[in-house]
């Protein structure tokens, strides 16, 4: 097609929901299936759509479907935007309806930190709704419709609206009964007779690398030491559960073992023998959410209980930003 007879006027929008869904699917009927259309119909917007831009977006085959450079191109474009707005829309549909916040965090802060305090936000804001996303993956504020994200990072690693809630410290914790049944342990050389619970994860980066045993042995002059045996986890509620019960000693984090420590389930094994984390917990507020009263009233709920959190672990200064 020359130059003088391609189209210069702008496309439609009622076609793009139909090439998206193609173009992730890479087949018309499971396209028809999503869309809840007629195999025909999504066919032949995507042939309007053609029709409109001026060239093919798809190379059709006998039993598959596969996108034209053409095609990549307009799909890197219009896969954020159609999310940009389906996100808009589900918040202006929230604020016509029940007031709602939405957060995103990963796995063991829900199920350690966040859920065990959420009943006193309820009892206080009986009229807003609370949706927990909680989950390793990290979402993007400006295409989801999250309100606010709780995330465990090095400053380095997260933008600089971030808020400090606060920093942490690792230190070995056990059950009562665990250490009535054991060896005395007086000196970090006495874990030997003992199993020792960690992540599994130190592998995949520096900064999980820092949560290790080995880290704190080294810490303590013994580069050497070996337990009795080693129990990984992949999750940090995971290795809180295998001490609870009684199954070794773990390296915790101290945020996340605060309750436990204080009800006497978890007990603080050498207190001297704490090392500092590079790691700390932030809260992240979407900018399009921060001026709603329901999100200004979980984030004030919110920085009391880390107040309380601090106190706790006897971290007197006030958090950073």
């Amino acid at each position: 097609m020359t130059t003088s007879t391609l189209r210069t006027r702008a496309i439609g929008m009622g076609n793009l929901r139909a090439f998206l869904s193609v173009a992730q699917h890479l087949n018309f009927r499971a396209a028809a299936d999503e869309l809840a259309l007629t195999q025909s119909a999504v066919s032949r917007q995507i042939q309007a759509l053609e029709s409109e831009v001026g060239i093919p977006l798809f190379l059709r085959h006998t039993r598959a479907v596969e996108l034209t450079n053409a095609g990549l191109q307009l799909l890197r474009t219009v896969e954020p935007a159609l999310a940009g707005i389906d996100s808009t829309v589900r918040h202006m549909r929230q604020s016509a309806g029940r007031k709602m916040v939405a957060i995103s965090t990963w796995a063991s802060f829900a199920s350690m930190w966040l859920i065990p305090r959420l009943e006193s936000f309820q009892q206080a804001h009986p009229d807003i709704d609370i949706r927990i996303d909680a989950s390793d993956t990290v979402l993007d504020l400006e295409t989801s419709d999250l309100d606010l994200v709780l995330r465990y990072a090095p400053p380095t690693h997260v933008d600089a609206h971030a808020q400090r809630l606060f920093g942490e410290q690792l230190t070995p914790v056990a059950s009562p009964w665990l250490l009535k049944s054991g060896p005395s342990i007086q000196r970090p050389q006495d874990l030997a007779p003992y199993t020792l619970i960690e992540t599994a994860y130190a592998h995949r980066s520096q900064h999980m690398a820092w949560l290790t045993w080995a880290r704190w042995l080294a810490a303590q002059n013994l580069p050497h030491f070996e337990p009795k045996r080693r129990l990984y986890f992949n999750y940090a509620h995971q290795i809180a559960q295998a001490a609870l019960t009684g199954q070794g000693i773990a390296l915790a984090r101290m945020p996340l073992v605060a309750d436990s420590l204080a009800n006497g389930s978890l007990v603080e094994i050498l207190p001297e023998t704490r090392i500092e984390s590079p790691l700390a917990y932030w809260l992240i507020v979407a900018p399009r959410s921060e001026q709603r009263p329901e999100v200004q009233a979980f984030c004030q709920w919110l920085h009391q209980q880390v107040q309380m959190t601090r106190e706790a672990l006897g971290a007197k200064r006030p958090p950073d930003s």
